[in-house]
């Protein structure tokens, strides 16, 4: 599949024989299968020897990351000719569990990703949940009752899947929903994770890849590629959270992710861009990065279909997005096109703008200082409120509930409810009795 979309990238650019003379091939980390030695197996079938070779870590801002990279290597001139790749097959995996395929390792690497041990202890790490919590605060930020966040959440989401519906060739689920069947759970569309139905929720098991050639001016005229099919980087920017959710002082919002966004504009604005794929996990990045653009509802958030919808491949949907935006731009010339991503728990956020006009690429901003951190207390008596709040759900129903609290010396804690409220039952308001055990694990009672 790398291969496949790699020479498919050399032939859309026009310049078919690039693929053989690379300067740099980074490839984007694979959960489907561990190779020996990835770029140096995928190099081989290319044909090609780049002195630079990189194997990423795992996040879904990793492809905009990768770009940014390149660019700032062409800018100091290290780098002529880039390919970006990746891709997963997790739905062949799905059904195929133990496959013989190539080159594998001698021995397994350790999963290239680290949790916090607190938020571990008390099952706070799934994605799906997670992003839920923060989008409980949200909804507490503003003051909704459950059933209108969820009804908001239908009407964010329901556009998403008309995109994807309008690509049946790239996208894995090209299905119009509306907002009620995407909102409302139903046999098909169980709960997964207050607020989030299955309809909500990014889906991995996809066989999907996606690849970007990357040159700089120059070198893009000596390989021939028509200036139709050019599209430049206009300018990009990276920015973190705290790793660990509980100690952002807002939990409704991430300044981290307006950070990002504002550095690739650069000297443009929101209302200069033309197109916007914003990345969609769930709807709480989705709905954060509304508010820290400041745009209106009606606005297209997507050109791509959304990771419920087109698919979620691992950490390389944006590679997706990003050759997806290019399509778009050249329907569209002059229009500039702003893509993100975000890795972790909304942890780690890179954005970038895009045209087929060419122009200078705005140098990245460093992010100003970030707000103290909110301290996190690991051993508790006493009572808190709830500052966010989600309940976990299996096949059969609700499991437990996840909750992040504020305790009266303006610290907080993570904590289990064994419990869950019922399904149009509201935490917010309540104050409850948190107790941790010897193990470190933190139970809440009403």
């Amino acid at each position: 599949m790398w291969e496949e979309v790699a020479r498919s990238a050399a032939a859309d650019a026009g310049a078919p024989g690039a693929i053989s003379d690379l300067d740099s091939l980074q490839v984007v980390y694979c959960q489907s299968w561990e190779y020996d030695d990835p770029t140096a197996r995928l190099a081989a079938r290319l044909g090609a020897d780049p002195s630079h070779r990189s194997y990423s870590g795992i996040g879904g801002s990793v492809p905009v990351r990768l770009l940014a990279g390149v660019g700032s290597a062409m800018a100091g001139g290290e780098l002529d000719l880039a390919l970006i790749v990746g891709g997963e097959a997790l739905a062949t995996r799905r059904h195929l569990p133990d496959p013989a395929w190539s080159h594998p390792p001698e021995a397994p690497s350790p999963f290239p990703i680290t949790i916090d041990r607190n938020e571990a202890r008390h099952g706070i790490f799934q994605a799906y949940l997670t992003f839920a919590l923060l989008d409980s605060a949200r909804r507490r930020h503003l003051g909704r009752s459950m059933a209108e966040h969820q009804g908001a959440l239908g009407l964010l989401l329901a556009p998403l899947s008309e995109v994807a519906a309008s690509d049946p060739e790239h996208a894995w689920f090209p299905i119009a929903r509306d907002a009620a069947t995407i909102s409302v759970p139903s046999p098909s569309n169980r709960m997964v994770a207050t607020p989030y139905t299955k309809y909500m929720t990014a889906i991995m098991d996809v066989d999907m890849a996606a690849g970007l050639l990357v040159a700089t001016e120059s070198r893009a005229d000596a390989l021939g590629v028509p200036v139709d099919n050019r599209v430049y980087l206009l300018g990009s920017g990276t920015a973190e959270e705290p790793a660990t959710m509980a100690t952002r002082p807002d939990l409704w919002r991430s300044p981290a992710m307006e950070a990002a966004t504002v550095a690739a504009l650069g000297p443009h604005t929101v209302d200069d861009v033309g197109h916007l794929d914003l990345y969609s996990c769930f709807a709480s990045s989705l709905s954060f990065a509304r508010d820290a653009l400041g745009i209106s509802t009606d606005r297209p958030l997507t050109v791509t279909g959304g990771l419920p919808y087109h698919g979620g491949p691992g950490s390389n949907y944006t590679t997706h997005a990003l050759a997806a935006m290019v399509e778009t731009l050249r329907r569209d010339p002059g229009s500039p096109g702003l893509v993100s991503g975000i890795g972790m728990h909304m942890t780690s956020h890179a954005a970038a703008l895009l045209s087929t006009r060419p122009g200078p690429m705005s140098p990245p901003v460093a992010r100003g200082e970030a707000p103290a951190p909110v301290a996190l207390t690991t051993s508790v008596d006493g009572t808190a409120d709830v500052a966010a709040w989600s309940t976990t759900y299996g096949r059969q129903g609700p499991e437990w509930t996840a909750l992040i609290c504020e305790l009266a010396d303006g610290t907080r804690c993570y904590a289990r409810l064994e419990e869950p409220p019922a399904d149009d039952e509201d935490l917010f308001g309540q104050t409850v009795a948190v107790t941790t055990s010897d193990t470190g694990v933190t139970t809440a009672k009403r």
